[in-house]
């Protein structure tokens, strides 16, 4: 991170919980901003210690965030046993946000219009189950909820969900190289959709072909639109690209838009 950005200011870093150990020297060195990614893998095995002791591990006081795992879950799921699995590792990652106090919690929405039949309404009633209590959790911690598109090809049942939800403390995290592949709307329409929502960005590029992650200005997305349009929205920006060199390159390049 650059040393004139304070961490509430600065950006994130996206690192998986099993790499932080790997580049914790380099993470203190460049005292970076992280957002730590919790795969659902690994995830039984972790405690409260194993959670404390990453927390003493930051000891230079870093502002995070959380990315929830996502891999096999549903929030808005039918199933009401599978909408209690999801549930349930919910419920875990808002104990560790307890101990790490993040200043957002990252969750995927589980949608797909083709899964639902665009039946958003289907969706919704499971999803309200669902997001009601976890967002009460995180009022009383003091984090928000941002809720990720992935496929979406476009946001409008994510507006929906903000809607429903009616709370400030409940919005979206838009992705960039996920807006990149799926969406059928332009980057202007979309945000105009959902900008007031926006808690979060997810930065990454590649060029409509695949989800490479990318760092920034290396495939085609509209950085320059983007960061016009969520100037002074004070969302937290998180580099999500998946190796040293592309966050090196991205930090870098992010500093023409938002110094």
């Amino acid at each position: 991170m650059p040393q004139n950005d304070s961490p509430e200011t600065g950006p994130h870093v996206h690192v998986p919980y099993d790499l932080v150990d790997k580049y914790l020297p380099y993470i203190r060195k460049e005292r970076l901003n992280l957002e730590i990614y919790f795969g659902s893998v690994t995830f039984d095995r972790l405690t409260e210690r194993d959670i404390t002791g990453l927390k003493d591990r930051l000891d230079y006081n870093p502002a995070l965030s959380i990315h929830a795992p996502f891999m096999d879950l549903s929030p808005g799921a039918v199933d009401p046993k599978v909408r209690e699995i999801t549930k349930k590792r919910f419920s875990d990652v808002m104990d560790f946000a307890e101990i790490l106090r993040p200043r957002v919690v990252v969750f995927h929405s589980g949608y797909d219009r083709w899964k639902y039949d665009n039946r958003i309404d289907i969706w919704l009633e499971g999803s309200l189950d669902t997001w009601g209590p976890v967002n009460k959790r995180a009022v009383d911690i003091g984090t928000r909820i941002a809720i990720e598109n992935i496929f979406e090809d476009d946001p409008e049942h994510l507006r929906i969900l903000m809607d429903e939800m009616n709370s400030g403390n409940f919005g979206v995290c838009f992705d960039t190289g996920h807006f990149n592949l799926f969406s059928r709307l332009t980057l202007t329409e979309w945000l105009g959709i959902i900008k007031s929502n926006i808690v979060e960005v997810h930065l990454h590029d590649n060029s409509g072909y695949a989800d490479d992650h990318l760092a920034i200005g290396e495939g085609n997305f509209d950085f320059e639109t983007l960061f016009e349009e969520l100037e002074g929205t004070g969302c937290v920006y998180t580099i999500e690209a998946h190796n040293v060199k592309d966050v090196k390159k991205s930090l870098k390049r992010l500093r023409a838009y938002i110094d």
